[in-house]
């Protein structure tokens, strides 16, 4: 066998697969890289590298670094949200709880995609990255909302229900790099924080008093 041969055989095969499939997996890649570091930090070679691709082929998918990064944060966004979506028909409470067990569903099976998707400081949050971050939080506002049958809160409800959503990404992200308490008992925790916000808040807000009143 010749030495060329040889070389040749004993690099390893590069998989054929489709464009989907390939953007799939540079996105996974990138996400697992960026759940671990800041973006500024990671290059494309490093993509190229842990997908086992070119550097050429990150480029031709997606152009640059930052629209990379862009595309795998909208990727772990329609993931997440795509768990959030309401179920419906029971109580109030019961469905927030189902809520919570789904999202972390989702931080547990996609801790990179989740990490990613809420690591960094205010620099990470401006333009196009901020805007898909802050839609995620959006809908989940407005899952509350309906949850709890409420057509337009008051600025104390509506400060008092993003203030839990903010807890609840602070606490995900805790989990995920702890664990050192049991899932049934952070939602459960998480479920009696937000009547515990309710309570204070319905001492300055006629409106909270009525929604704790129904979800009693």
């Amino acid at each position: 066998m010749t030495p060329g041969k040889s070389a040749e055989t004993a690099r390893p095969a590069r998989r054929r697969l489709s464009v989907d499939r390939r953007r799939e997996e540079l996105m996974a890649a990138a996400l697992e890289l960026f759940s671990t570091r800041d973006a500024e930090d990671v290059s494309i070679d490093d993509v190229a590298s842990a997908a086992g691709a070119s550097r050429a082929l990150v480029y031709h998918y997606f152009g640059g670094k930052q629209e990379l990064y862009v595309a795998a944060l909208k990727s772990a966004a329609e993931q997440l949200e795509s768990r959030l979506r309401p179920q419906g028909g029971g109580r109030p409470l019961d469905e927030l709880a189902s809520g919570l067990r789904r999202y972390f569903d989702f931080v547990e099976e996609h801790a990179t995609g989740f990490a990613a998707l809420l690591r960094g400081g205010p620099a990470d949050r401006a333009g196009e990255v901020g805007e898909i971050v802050d839609g995620v939080r959006q809908r989940l506002f407005r899952l509350i909302q309906k949850q709890m049958r409420v057509e337009e809160p008051s600025p104390v409800l509506r400060m008092t229900l993003r203030s839990w959503i903010a807890s609840v990404e602070t606490v995900g992200l805790d989990w995920l790099e702890r664990r050192d308490i049991e899932r049934p008992v952070l939602e459960k925790l998480l479920v009696e924080h937000m009547v515990a916000l309710l309570r204070v808040a319905a001492a300055h807000d006629g409106e909270v008093a009525g929604l704790l009143e129904r979800l009693a």
